[in-house]
């Protein structure tokens, strides 16, 4: 496929190909897939299987074993499915986000955590069978949810995987369920507005009617919203990317990629973008109740700073939705280009959507470099 970029294997990736059912070998950088060709091997499947997970330069040039022609080379070209990673050098001074140094396609070097080099990548469609014949993860063809809860992943294959992002055709969502809870599973970016601000609209009404005062109600109000810019970065950080803390089993995965791992894993899905109202009322339901809970001498006081934090929240949701598709002015051209680096070069920094404020206040900032060597596009 024209312009489809391979991805960048670990070390530890391409040595875990090692067996019949997937065997991979390497010849300097470049990965090869040599499953298919294990029974055709003129010399036996299991000379190759010794090498499975292994660069095979040294053997291919032997001519004591045997030097292999050109035609094996050009065998080997049909198996090409990616690269393996070189050395990588800390961005920022963070052992986050590294970098690798080195053009392995001719074109631009990507970042090891996300096979990625520039925000462009994200929107390059995937080729969905080769990439399923890579790595192993899920076939972009079929539902995702039922292969996820089947495949028996351990956690860091999966946490590995969901970082690469992939693109799927012309747009369009990569099915989910597969049936008819299909569509209850998108959301258009204009439904949060339409159901959350005609209800916000009436508690603050309602809020600034109990207050009596447009003054308080208008400093509860803003407290609310400023309170809701702390909970996007804790919640994005702490709840949305528990990768460390999240259990190794089926039940913890799905969950994970539900609440947040699809987005990582297929970034450009606008109709998987904004929160479900569904979702958001799971979510806000503990937020209702530690509002009362602070401010319990005045439930009109409670009910304003509540209002206030949901407004954020669709203004965190609308900003999220527009970063990721539409061309924006100056300031949030400079956020877009923030947080897609958070997707394709740093998922372990940049937590901030709306503003960088609470990256810089914990030191968790995305100041991402180019990787070395970027040519000109």
């Amino acid at each position: 496929m024209p312009g489809r970029i391979l991805p960048t294997l670990t070390v530890a990736e391409v040595e875990s190909h090692n067996s019949a059912k997937s065997c991979y070998i390497t010849l300097g950088r470049n990965v090869y897939d040599v499953t298919d060709f294990l029974d055709a091997h003129p010399g036996g499947g299991d000379l190759i299987l010794d090498y499975a997970g292994k660069d095979v330069s040294e053997i291919m040039k032997d001519e004591i074993s045997h030097e292999h022609t050109e035609a094996a080379y050009e065998i080997l070209d049909e198996c090409h499915v990616g690269f393996v990673a070189s050395d990588v050098t800390e961005v920022s001074g963070k052992s986050k986000g590294s970098v690798i140094a080195g053009e392995p396609d001719g074109s631009a070097p990507v970042y090891s955590t996300t096979g990625m080099s520039r925000e462009e990548d994200l929107s390059v469609e995937t080729d969905y069978s080769q990439d399923f014949k890579t790595h192993k993860f899920l076939d972009l063809n079929k539902p995702l949810l039922a292969q996820l809860w089947t495949s028996n992943f351990s956690k860091q294959f999966y946490l590995e995987q969901i970082h690469r992002p992939r693109h799927y055709r012309g747009g369009e969502s990569a099915p989910l369920f597969g049936n008819f809870l299909e569509p209850l599973s998108k959301t258009s970016w204009y439904v949060v507005p339409m159901v959350w601000l005609p209800p916000v609209a009436y508690g603050t009404i309602l809020g600034y009617g109990g207050l009596g005062n447009v003054s308080a109600a208008a400093a509860y109000w803003i407290g609310g919203v400023c309170l809701w810019s702390l909970i996007e970065y804790l919640m994005h950080r702490f709840l949305f990317h528990v990768d460390k803390w999240l259990p190794d089993n089926r039940v913890g995965l799905t969950l994970h990629f539900l609440l947040h791992g699809i987005h990582h894993y297929l970034p450009m899905d606008k109709y998987r973008l904004v929160m479900p109202p569904t979702l958001f009322v799971v979510l806000a339901a503990p937020f209702w109740k530690l509002a009362h809970a602070v401010f319990f001498y005045n439930w009109y006081a409670a009910l304003t700073v509540y209002c206030g934090g949901v407004f954020g929240y669709i203004c965190y949701d609308m900003t999220h939705y527009f970063l990721h598709h539409r061309n924006l002015p100056l300031y949030y051209k400079e956020l877009k280009k923030y947080h897609l680096q958070h997707h394709f070069a740093d998922f372990e920094n940049g937590f901030g959507v709306t503003s960088r404020f609470w990256d810089r206040v914990f030191g968790t900032e995305l100041e991402c470099p180019a990787p070395k060597g970027v040519k000109a596009q």
